[in-house]
């Protein structure tokens, strides 16, 4: 079913099934339930305390609990403008999105009470996600209600849930792969939301709340793979926003269940493609969206009820990727005979050296990965030549030298590193796990 709105997407549940579960949240030890008809009251009651409230724009730090998600629904539906941010945010990120409000942890309200601003005057129904920043510094991008409600609508159509499911969500909703997918597609298609409780529960949420279906990003789906705490009733997982080895879906699919993978962006509202046949890399483009490949490689996105009004007060970032209506995406595909999408890699993760080698860098740490043997490390660019970061000390550096001596005297001079460098704390990445490789080069001070 195709929503325009939170708020016809919840009303038609409760026109149709007002005691079916919405969510499956702990309660006194236990798991237990709250039906659309319930879960509609609270929005409707938080939002008329909102509007009287005489607030524009909502900042709430997303901790992925009923009440979380009921502040947001309910910040929406009273026309604020809402942005979704994490406990780790930054002052100066919250002074980006305008807010007079502030939603979550007191200890956090309390701490950035001082970065409140006047508000907004034209922020109805917009929804503001911070991009995850792996290959420059996040922006803040302007989605919608209805760009997130048509996203839901594209994963639905393509892998849709029963009302009967239970979709587990664990993963951050102020990142809009958790939301659309761990939230979202769940509430669109009638099914029920289960929702995590973070992760010091890790170890026993699946257990707690028997899910049929999960939404993942690979580092926490690898932890639970590896550390045996899928639940028998588990059927189905959606991977995303993030690279995946190709021997966890192989595992997963050996054990009975369903593996799909998806691709999306920020910029899209999340879903762009899901794999649905055999090859989890293969994958289907969603049906309100047009891909094409550039010359180059890049992927060219059209997807007008999905696509970003543009990076929140940035129109020079905006200009820069959105062109007529076309999304530059910055990522590297192809499709294959039959039409399906595969993921090659990101334009940003390739080095293109003076006489115009290419290097692509997640490839390229695959091949030393054996050889580092379980190290924290990354390869980032200085000039157009690849240098390894490790997180360590320097007197490590001839040990590091000699494991990699054997693969080095195999390359080609121009590919050979042109220096190794350590930091002492550990690579920065985002909340999916991937390496800030922007973030990296400034801590070791390379161009």
């Amino acid at each position: 079913m195709r929503f325009q709105s939170f708020d016809e997407m919840i009303r038609y549940r409760v026109d149709r099934a007002p005691s079916a579960p919405a969510f499956r949240v702990e309660r006194g030890g236990a798991a237990a339930g709250i039906s659309y008809a319930d879960f509609y009251d609270a929005v409707l009651r938080r939002a008329r305390e909102l509007r009287a409230c005489g607030k524009t724009s909502l900042a709430v730090f997303c901790d992925g609990s009923y009440e979380c998600v009921t502040e947001i629904f309910a910040a929406v539906h009273a026309g604020l403008q809402v942005a979704l941010l994490n406990d780790a945010a930054e002052e100066a990120q919250l002074r980006r999105v305008d807010a007079d409000l502030l939603w979550g942890d007191d200890e956090l309200v309390a701490e950035f009470s001082a970065a409140l601003t006047g508000g907004v005057l034209d922020g109805k129904g917009r929804i503001l996600f911070f991009t995850s920043g792996t290959t420059a510094k996040n922006k803040a991008v302007a989605l919608t209600e209805q760009s997130l409600c048509a996203s839901a609508y594209n994963g639905g159509a393509l892998l849709p849930l029963k009302e009967s499911d239970v979709l587990m969500c664990m993963l951050p909703l102020d990142h809009v792969f958790g939301f659309v997918c761990g939230l979202l597609w769940g509430l669109s298609c009638g099914a029920c939301v289960a929702l995590g409780r973070g992760q010091r529960h890790y170890f026993d949420d699946l257990k707690f709340f028997r899910p049929t279906a999960l939404s993942a990003v690979p580092m926490l789906l690898g932890f639970l793979w590896q550390k045996q705490l899928l639940n028998p009733e588990l059927e189905l997982i959606l991977i995303g926003a993030g690279d995946c080895p190709p021997q966890l879906p192989r595992a997963l699919k050996a054990d009975g269940r369903r593996v799909s993978f998806g691709y999306g962006l920020t910029e899209t509202s999340s879903g762009v493609a899901l794999s649905l046949g055999d090859d989890p890399y293969a994958m289907t483009v969603c049906p309100d969206a047009c891909v094409t490949v550039a010359e180059d490689g890049e992927l060219l996105i059209e997807d007008p009820p999905c696509m970003m009004q543009g990076y929140y007060k940035d129109p020079d970032a905006t200009a820069a990727v959105l062109k007529d209506g076309v999304l530059f995406t910055g990522d590297l595909g192809r499709f294959d005979e039959q039409g399906l999408l595969h993921i090659t890699g990101r334009k940003k993760e390739m080095l293109v050296q003076p006489d115009g080698t290419k290097i692509f860098l997640p490839e390229y740490e695959q091949s030393l990965r054996a050889a580092l043997d379980g190290r924290d490390f990354a390869v980032v660019g200085d000039g157009g030549a690849p240098v390894l970061i490790l997180s360590g000390r320097e007197d490590e550096t001839e040990t590091v030298r000699a494991a990699l001596l054997p693969i080095m005297r195999e390359l080609p001079l121009n590919r050979r590193l042109k220096a190794i460098r350590f930091i002492n704390d550990p690579l920065p990445r985002t909340a999916t796990g991937k390496i800030k490789r922007w973030e990296l080069q400034q801590k070791a001070g390379l161009q």
